[in-house]
This record gives structure tokens, sequence and C-alpha cells, in this order.
């Protein structure tokens, strides 16, 4: 027989990581192409400021601050890439 599948929980995350891993395509930073594109990153990052203000009030601390802490990672990045930065 096969082996099965196994499915992760779904978590908060499970929604999140998506975008978040996208968003890290589109700035270069992973994947096999590292193309930059500023344009889709930024709209990726407005998805996920989107996400955090409907969610507001309705997260786990710990959820909020994985939600926060991700979308700063990708803003620096986002800046670094609009500016040219390479690191």
């Amino acid at each position: 027989m096969g082996k099965k599948e196994v499915i992760p929980p779904l978590e908060f995350s499970s929604i999140v990581l998506p975008f978040y891993t996208k968003a890290l395509e589109a700035l270069g930073e992973i994947g096999e192409n590292r193309e930059v594109d500023l344009e889709l990153a930024c709209r990726l990052i407005d998805l996920l400021d989107l996400l955090a203000e409907k969610t507001k009030g309705n997260l786990s601390e710990k959820e909020e601050e994985f939600l926060n802490g991700i979308s700063a990672q990708l803003k620096i990045l986002y800046f670094k890439r609009s500016k040219g930065d390479e690191e």
C-alpha cells in the first residue's frame, strides 16, 4: 500500500503561511527563480495587513505576534528591495 499523507492541523498559521511564502518568493528570498516582483509583494503584504485589521481582537496573543512579526519582516525586505539593496 502507498504511504498515507499527513495533513497538518488547521491553525491560524495555515491561513497566513501561504501569503508569507508567496511574498518571500516575490521578494526574491526563496524559490528557484529569485526574480523580484515588488507589485505582487506589496499586494500580499497589504492582504496580510487587511487580515490583521479584520481579525483584530479575535486572535490569541501568540497568533497576533506571529502575524505582526511576519508582516514586519516582509515590510523590511520590501523596503530593502525597493531601494535596490540586495542583502
